[in-house]
């Protein structure tokens, strides 16, 4: 017989009880993991909610039924996302507890106990692995499929290998590639390898170098720094990837970097070689977004015309 499962929040208890895990379920459980903190969770999950780590579960062939708004907005997972429940961000644990789920993986920390109470739950922290060979492995570990994770490394890397080929006779060897973010505050970022914008493609995938700068103050620290607009030039790149966050979509702020004479008189500017970039497309660092990403970025460079 199966149980019934209900939360109750603030001493009520929510509507649309769902059935609980099956007896089978219940006692084919098994041990992971994740940093120092080891967790029971079904040895074969079969319904999976998450909050922000939607494309590195579906990396791994996981079955997920509900994840956060900003899962929706990633145009690599939209057809993998066309059966999934949007729970809402911050999340909705009402519409969490009626998907019934035997896992939840959350990045944030605020609602763990009401949904501990729903099912197993896994809280990993952002960037508790960095690269996208770590993130695979680390969820096909939490999901029993560490097949499915090297099947899909193994696809990333062929992609790779051969978009560096692709690239061989269009790059004269010297060239320095960076990512920039513009954001609706007039702030402006440099990013390294490991916080998305196109980070793990350039520098991992395409094994681009990046110039002494960002190698030195960003790389080896934070992998993010903000800049002032006067100290453009010293982070400038030969090839410069911009991302403009906006949600309104306005640009100004955008427009008052590329407008200023600093910025008129970088030589990534006077010889055409800045590009502006989606920020729903190259925001994401999730395992799928990534290796989507290695056709746009090799496209973009070749456009650019290094040896002209």
């Amino acid at each position: 017989m199966k149980k019934t499962r209900c939360l109750a929040l603030f001493g009520i208890v929510l509507m649309g009880c769902s059935d609980g895990a099956n007896s089978e379920n219940e006692e084919s459980m098994r041990s992971v993991e994740i940093g120092d903190t080891s967790y029971d969770v079904p040895a074969n999950p079969e319904r999976v909610v998450t909050d922000y780590y939607a494309g590195e579960l579906l990396a791994v062939d996981a079955e997920v039924v509900g994840a956060t708004t900003t899962a929706f907005d990633n145009p690599f997972l939209e057809d993998q996302l066309a059966s999934t429940e949007n729970i809402g961000e911050p999340i909705d644990v009402e519409r969490v507890l009626e998907l019934d789920p035997d896992l939840i993986v959350v990045m944030y920390d605020d609602d763990l106990e009401q949904l501990r109470e729903i099912a197993p739950t896994v809280y990993i922290p952002y960037n508790t692995a960095t690269s996208i060979e770590g993130v695979t492995e680390l969820f096909g570990s939490l999901m029993n499929n560490e097949e499915a994770a090297a099947e899909f490394l193994e696809g990333y890397e062929q992609e790779a290998r051969e978009a560096r080929a692709e690239l061989e006779d269009h790059l004269n060897g010297d060239e320095t590639f960076g990512l920039y973010e513009v954001t609706n505050q007039q702030e402006l970022y440099v990013f390294g390898e490991n916080f998305g914008r196109g980070g793990q493609v350039i520098y991992d995938a395409l094994e681009l170098p990046a110039p002494q700068s960002i190698a030195q103050d960003v790389m080896e620290e934070e992998d993010v720094l903000q800049l002032s607009r006067e100290a453009i030039p010293e982070y400038a790149a030969d090839v410069m990837f911009i991302t403009s966050y906006d949600p309104e979509g306005s640009h100004q702020s955008l427009d008052f970097f590329v407008d200023s004479s600093v910025w008129q008189g970088l030589d990534a500017v006077e010889n055409d070689r800045v590009v502006i970039n989606d920020f729903d497309t190259f925001y994401p660092y999730d395992p799928i977004s990534i290796r989507g990403q290695i056709p746009l970025f090799t496209e973009m460079i070749i456009d650019v015309n290094l040896n002209r």
